[in-house]
């Protein structure tokens, strides 16, 4: 049930993201049952290199001493890329929960071998987004993934 309505709100993110012209992808954390930290895409909204979903939730999260992220569970609509999973492993960060992986794999076999639990709900409302936005804008997607 949480996980359904954690992902709920970083699906929300996404489409906020999608909605500002930016890539469709959304994060949240939680600690103790609530959020702390929301972020989506906006590396076009920001004219920004790095802020991936991942790294806009941690940068609304805020300034935090390390030991705060021991018990966060990320939830994020796709599966983080190695710049998202770094950030994840800096902090300690135990716990993450993807929405799809169909669309791009990330660093999910790093961060299992380094102790971080990792699920993949395969998420329809997730794969719909980031289909139809692969499909409509490719040269965006392309560039978000560094290709």
């Amino acid at each position: 049930m949480d996980d359904e309505r954690f992902m709920a709100e970083a699906v929300a993110q996404a489409r906020k993201g999608r909605d500002e012209g930016g890539v469709p992808i959304g994060c949240v954390l939680v600690k103790d049952g609530a959020i702390v930290g929301a972020g989506h895409n906006r590396r076009v909204q920001n004219d920004s290199a790095i802020l991936h979903a991942e790294m806009d939730a941690l940068e609304t999260t805020g300034r935090q001493p390390g030991a705060f992220y021991k018990d966060v569970t990320l939830y994020t609509t796709l599966s983080p890329c190695a710049m998202c999973s770094g950030a994840i492993l800096l902090y300690g960060i135990p716990h993450v929960v993807i929405g799809e992986n169909a669309s791009f794999m990330g660093e999910e076999a790093l961060l299992a071998e380094r102790g971080v639990s990792v699920r993949v709900l395969d998420d329809p409302a997730c794969r719909a987004l980031m289909e139809t936005f692969v499909a409509e804008r490719p040269d965006l997607w392309h560039e978000d993934i560094g290709r």
